[in-house]
This record gives structure tokens, C-alpha cells and sequence, in this order.
């Protein structure tokens, strides 16, 4: 079993920076906290044929390394007649300063996390998603057509979900943490062996958490709160990791280290994970279709053939993270899913989480926060 690791969340803090102005330039609107199908995706859009040859039609795509199989094009080329061409990006920052660049990128389908998405409708370049050409949205759990920046799907596709929390040495911890304040401030024996992530949003969350604010506040003053929070468990800090947490825990380096549910490797021996108690985020990586795409059929289809119940669980079953495809986590080996609370959490509990959204300006507040942050001495 193949169980890859990629950088699909690394910071690139003068790119995101750059992105409300890369928009503003591309005609867009910035989103505000209740906006999910903006004006994008409520605009006409060309009629599609559902008896295209899709034989005459090609496809490119960009996804990061790790995130779909290997085989792909080839199980494409057999299952649509469609040529595929596969192109990687490293992290949202890097495909969104492409997408928004003014430039025709030749893409077609995009795998982007939700608020990009969003960014993207808001910004007038996706296609809305046409459901009679994706019959397989019906293999999708009810609550992913409830998500915060795209309610209904109208614009993008789920492709994987989860949530943030502590992940934790069960046999060199004295007690087992249940709140973001035990990372932040930790107990004697796991000072200066916890890490954090450095990704913006997600440098923030802990602290955003354990203040009770929501994870996509816009006030200046609830921000100063989560900087001086920051700060103040910086001196505690083993480092500030996004990539090799997993190891450093594993080698005992670390102890406890805020990470995404699927990066925990939480089925190996004294290795746990848990959610605090104050809540966290729901994230989604998303597939989306850009509205210069020539492809559009081809598009759905190949979306549509991702939605099938064993091709969607391959992102289960080999980046650990859940689907939000009933159909496909139904077929998860039992084994594998017991072993892995990242696969156990059901829909209701993962939107018990508070979703990612774009915040259009006020997004750089939170690069600001970042870059203060790590600067600190």
C-alpha cells in the first residue's frame, strides 16, 4: 500500500499575499463570510453536450504529487477514450498564481483546497459544475453538499475532507491532551518537543481555538490576541513543521505536534490523535472545472469517473484521508479504517468542525500574522 506524502498546504506567503491582487486583476469579487456560489457560479454558462464523443477531446489536469494514481491517464484513456495529461503543482499558492496569472493555462481540471475554490468562482474562472453530467454526485455523503464555501456543489466537487488536531505520543506524555492550550502550553515534559505548522491559516488555528474565535475571523483585535497567544508559546516550541512532523513523533524528537488527521500516523504503536475540545476546522480539497477549458464534457466525465465508489477509494486507502464519497468508504478495508481515526470520523463530525473560507482582502492579515510570527525572535 502505497501511502505517499506530498506538500499540498506549504506556506508561499508574497504568492498568497499577491492573490487578492491577481483577482482584483482578473475582474473578480473578494468573498465575504456567507458567500458560498457567488456570481460566478450563477452566470450562464455554454450548453454541453451529454453525447459528446469525448474520444475527440483531451484532458489536463494539475493535482499534487501523490493524490491520484500513477496509472490515471492509462485507466482514463480505457474508461472515457480521453487522452489525459497530468501536471503537478506543489501547494494551493503555486496553482492559484497560475490560475490567476491572465494566462491561458491549457488546465481544464484544477484540485484546489475549498477557499481557493471559492477564490476562483469569485474571480469569474470556473465552470459551474453541470450535474446531469456527473451522475455520480448521488455517491456523495448528504453533508458535502452543506459546505460552507460552495453550498451545493455548484462550482466544485469534494474530493477528500478532514480536520486538525493534536497528534501525541500516548507513552512519553503523563497525561493525554484535550485542549489546543496543552500545545500551546505545554506540560514539562513536552516543552521544547511540540511543533506547529507554519501554513498561515493553520499556524493560527490553535490559538484561534483555544480563544474561542472563529477560524475565519476578520477582526484586527481578535488577531492581535492570537499573535501575543503565538508568541507566547513560541519559547516551547521544538519547531514549526508542516512536512516532518510525523517523523519527528515517530523518533520520539517529538512528543505532540498540531497536524492534519490523515498526516497523524495514529495506527502505529503509541501514536494517538484528538480533536481538543474548543473544535477545529473542516478542510476539503476540491476538483473544479476552469471556465477556458475547450474540454468541458470531458471534464465532467472524468469527475464523474473519480466519483466512482472504487476509484475514490484509492484516496482513502492510500493518502489516508476520508472521502466524502459514501459509496467509496463503504469499501475501505475494515483493517485499515479501524486503525486510522482520520478514516473512522463520520460526516457529521467532521462538520461539527468549522470550514476554511476565503477572506478575500483580510486573507492577508493572516500572511501578515505568519510572517510576524516566525520572525519573532
Amino acid at each position: 500500500m502505497s501511502r505517499s506524502r506530498y506538500t499540498r498546504r506549504l506556506p508561499a506567503a508574497a504568492v498568497a499575499a499577491g492573490l487578492v491582487l491577481a483577482l482584483s486583476a482578473c475582474g473578480g469579487e473578494t468573498a465575504d463570510s456567507t458567500t458560498s456560489a457567488g456570481p460566478a457560479a450563477s452566470a450562464s454558462s455554454a450548453q454541453l453536450d451529454p453525447n459528446a464523443d469525448l474520444s475527440k477531446q483531451s484532458l489536463a489536469i494539475s493535482v499534487w504529487d501523490g493524490y491520484t494514481p500513477k496509472e490515471l491517464p492509462q485507466q482514463v484513456k480505457e474508461k472515457l477514450k480521453t487522452e489525459l495529461k497530468v501536471t503537478l503543482h506543489a501547494n494551493n499558492e503555486e496553482i492559484m498564481a497560475k490560475l490567476t496569472s491572465g494566462t491561458d493555462t491549457g488546465l481544464d481540471v484544477a484540485f484546489v483546497s475549498g477557499q481557493y475554490a471559492q477564490a476562483l468562482n469569485e474571480a469569474g474562472l470556473l465552470e459551474p459544475i453541470h450535474p446531469e453530467l456527473v451522475p455520480n454526485l448521488a455517491n456523495l455523503f448528504p453533508e458535502a453538499k452543506e459546505l460552507s464555501y460552495d453550498k451545493g456543489n455548484v462550482f466544485s466537487v469534494p474530493y477528500t475532507w478532514g480536520t486538525t488536531g493534536i497528534c501525541y505520543r500516548n507513552d512519553l506524555l503523563k497525561t493525554a491532551p484535550t485542549s489546543w492550550n496543552d500545545l500551546l502550553n505545554p506540560p514539562a515534559e513536552a516543552k521544547k518537543k511540540v511543533t506547529m505548522m507554519i501554513t498561515e491559516r493553520w499556524l493560527a488555528l490553535p490559538a484561534i481555538k483555544a480563544l474561542g474565535y472563529s477560524v475565519n475571523t476578520r477582526s484586527d483585535e481578535e488577531i492581535a490576541k492570537v499573535k501575543e497567544k503565538l508568541l507566547a508559546a513560541k519559547p516551547n516550541l521544538l519547531a514549526y513543521d508542516d512536512t516532518t512532523f510525523r517523523d519527528r513523533l515517530k523518533k520520539g524528537e517529538a512528543v505532540m505536534v498540531e497536524a492534519w488527521d490523515g498526516w497523524c500516523p495514529a495506527g502505529e504503536k503509541n501514536i494517538d490523535f484528538v480533536v481538543p475540545k474548543e473544535g477545529s476546522d473542516l478542510w476539503v480539497d476540491t476538483m473544479v472545472i476552469l471556465k477556458s477549458s475547450k474540454n468541458k464534457e470531458a471534464a465532467h466525465a472524468f469527475i464523474n469517473y473519480i466519483l466512482d465508489p472504487k476509484v475514490h477509494g484509492w484516496a482513502a486507502e492510500n493518502i489516508l484521508y476520508g472521502v466524502p464519497n459514501k459509496a467509496a468508504m463503504e469499501l475501505v478495508d475494515p483493517e485499515l479504517k479501524a486503525s486510522m481515526p482520520s478514516l473512522q470520523m463520520t460526516p457529521s463530525q467532521l462538520l461539527q468542525g468549522e470550514s476554511i473560507i476565503d477572506l478575500g482582502e483580510d486573507s492577508v492579515k493572516f500572511t501578515r500574522l505568519a510572517t510576524e510570527v516566525a520572525a519573532q525572535q
